[in-house]
């Protein structure tokens, strides 16, 4: 049987998402995130259909910047990750890619590599999110250090937010207070914002802000809704049934017998689990959509199959389509009901499941 689950991305939407990020932040330039595989929606293909449209990138790693570059990817890249050896900081260089020095040993890697050309690095300063990030309070003396190397250019600074999307949390006016104090009298390029705090911080927004999941049609708050927001989803997940069954009351569906049937039941079988990354513990009663009309989900999510109570749909047939997320049902609820977030399950996608650009 061919593989039912289909991930079909919407580009025209992706270039929508990124007018509106435009529109959020009319004055900064953008460094569009497509770490992590895109989030789930294919790096390789998301960056070239931007590549013209904005002012660089943002990846995780050197093997993130790599794949970009081998997919004929021109626009500037910043590394957010940092580096680990002299070997990964040659090929960033070779790759034109923009470093991000956020620890000390990273200055000492610049010093002691040989580089063919000069690197241009952004630092990473902690300011109450603590994961990575050189303390505030040594900012000035890490310039002063980077500065003294020949072939190192410091080209910008930058902090990351720890809860920006907890609108007036204090934690985020603190962080921007101390960016702002050790920044001070500085004459170089920042960014703070990333998607929720481009929508609710335009005092925060800077020279470069760094959308990500709002450039993928997904609210980065758990209170508001993408079309909230006028953003469009860019993957809409989908598959097929691919059995009807009729269940008589009283009988249980799927392991561990974990839904009754208080009715007779005409049961749908859906070709996708979270084998191709649906969530496994999406409860029952969580939606689907056949034929523009919602079903629940019943029983456990399988490795291949979910089931579904087609009592709102009972013409469904094997073969009719089932949308899983995305145009026509938000992926936002889907995570809500799985008691995670959307970055996740786009993220979680296998390669079992069809692509396809449109």
């Amino acid at each position: 049987m061919i593989r039912a689950a289909l991930a079909r991305f919407n580009l025209a939407a992706l270039t929508h998402n990124l007018r509106r990020v435009r529109t959020y932040a009319p004055h900064a330039k953008l460094l569009c995130v497509v770490k992590a595989d895109a989030y789930g929606h294919g790096a390789s293909k998301i960056a070239r259909a931007l590549n013209e449209l904005t002012d660089g990138f943002a990846v995780a790693m050197a093997h993130e910047a790599r794949v970009l570059r081998e997919h004929g990817v021109t626009a500037p890249i910043l590394v957010m990750g940092g580096f680990l050896s002299s070997e990964e900081l040659a090929f960033l260089a070779y790759a034109d890619a923009t470093l991000t020095v956020h620890q000390p040993y990273h200055v000492t890697l610049l010093k002691e590599t040989q580089l063919t050309k000069p690197v241009n690095t952004w630092i990473k300063v902690d300011t109450g999110m603590h994961r990575l990030g050189i303390p505030y309070t040594q900012l000035r003396d890490i310039i002063e250090a980077l500065r003294s190397i020949p072939h190192v250019r410091v080209t910008g600074i930058m902090t990351h937010f720890a809860c920006a999307d907890e609108v007036n949390h204090t934690l985020t006016a603190q962080q921007i207070q101390r960016f702002d104090q050790i920044t001070f009298g500085l004459d170089l390029p920042q960014s703070l914002s990333n998607s929720a705090a481009i929508i609710t911080l335009p005092h925060a927004q800077r020279d470069w802000v760094r959308p990500g999941i709002m450039l993928y049609g997904i609210s980065p708050f758990m209170d508001r809704r993408a079309a909230e927001l006028d953003l469009k989803p860019v993957m809409t997940l989908t598959s097929q049934l691919i059995a009807v069954n009729s269940v008589r009351a009283g009988e249980t569906i799927g392991y561990g017998a974990a839904w009754t049937c208080t009715n007779d039941t005409r049961v749908g079988v859906v070709g996708l689990g979270y084998g191709d990354g649906y969530p496994r513990h999406a409860p029952s009663g969580t939606p689907v959509l056949i034929g523009g009309r919602r079903v629940p989900l019943i029983g456990r999510v399988s490795m291949d199959a979910i089931c579904v109570d087609l009592h709102a749909a009972p013409e469904a047939n094997p073969g009719d389509t089932v949308t899983l997320w995305g145009e026509g049902l938000p992926i936002e609820e889907i995570a809500s009901a799985a008691g995670t977030i959307g970055y996740e399950l786009t993220c979680k996608i296998t390669s079992r499941v069809k692509r396809e650009y449109i």
